[in-house]
């Protein structure tokens, strides 16, 4: 079955709740990354997160998380987009560490000094929104749940998790983001919250019910309404164009020093690692542009 995204709301109104399933997503990327187990479990949290950040955007909207800490992992972007597609990198990936009372030190790979930096492109065509917050505990899920309501007062909790099959490869992965909208309820908040607490682990529930399932638990007695679902799914975006917009932003002299290597340049997208070769000729031209635009 795809991966998906499923919205709820309470039917007073007061409360929503986005739950997901990215276990092929964390899988894949996961693999294309060649994620130690930490940072395989790193990344996927980071990707569920990514993808329920992705469902508050609308039609034409994108968001990036960026991760940075002082831990070994370095950084890690998380990209989504509001028709579902989602993409991430890590790094170092191949940065790991042993467990902690045997569970995963996430917080440790990314560093528990650090900053999380969320950018909206609004699909305005101007300036993308950015706000900028202190990671308060490297556990991914607080840290965008601190984001939330200090940046965009917006009361919310998160939870993510992620599991590890017997081959390394992501098994299970997803999460769910709480708000509480401008007319909740504090008897029903109050409630969330105590589910909240005594949620057993999130991924037996994706594992035994799916999204469908974890909103169950969340809501309990509280009437609620499923408002929408829809797939998530990796796509990268990566193509020849962007590599060579990007090239062109190194400027006339970086791009004549790659001109004097034989191979010519090898750009390796971060998301998919597909390399793109250019030629002598194509760096040519980029060396032509730059130069026109500088006047010189």
């Amino acid at each position: 079955m795809a991966d998906q995204i499923v919205r709820a709301l309470c039917l007073s109104g007061g409360i929503r709740v986005l739950v997901c399933n990215a276990s092929l997503l964390a899988r894949e990327i996961c693999t294309l990354q060649q994620a130690s187990p930490t940072a395989s479990i790193a990344l996927s949290r980071g990707l569920a997160g990514g993808a329920l950040m992705g469902a508050l955007l609308k039609d034409g909207q994108r968001t990036a998380l960026k991760f940075e800490g002082n831990g070994p992992l370095r950084k890690m972007i998380i990209e989504a987009d509001s028709d579902g597609a989602v993409r991430g990198c890590a790094g170092n990936p191949a940065a790991d560490l042993e467990t902690v009372n045997g569970k995963w030190d996430v917080a440790g790979l990314i560093g528990r000094a650090g900053f999380l930096t969320v950018s909206k492109d609004l699909g305005t065509g101007g300036q993308p929104y950015q706000g900028v917050v202190q990671l308060v505990s490297s556990e991914i899920g607080e840290d965008l749940a601190y984001y939330l309501a200090d940046s965009e007062q917006t009361p919310s909790a998160v939870g993510l998790g992620a599991t590890l099959a017997d081959d390394g490869g992501v098994a299970v992965c997803g999460g769910f983001l709480v708000q509480a909208l401008p007319k909740a309820d504090d008897v029903e908040i109050d409630k969330v919250m105590a589910h909240i607490a005594a949620l057993p682990p999130l991924t037996g529930l994706l594992e035994d019910g799916g999204a469908e399932g974890v909103i169950r638990e969340l809501f309990g007695e509280i009437p609620y309404t499923i408002l929408e679902s829809h797939d998530i799914f990796f796509r990268c975006g990566c193509g020849k164009e962007k590599v060579e917009r990007a090239l062109l932003t190194l400027g006339s002299l970086e791009l004549q020093d790659m001109r004097s290597q034989e191979s010519g340049a090898e750009v390796t997208c971060e998301f998919c690692r597909k390399t793109y070769h250019l030629d002598s000729a194509e760096l040519d031209k980029l060396i032509a542009q730059t130069q026109e635009k500088s006047g010189r």
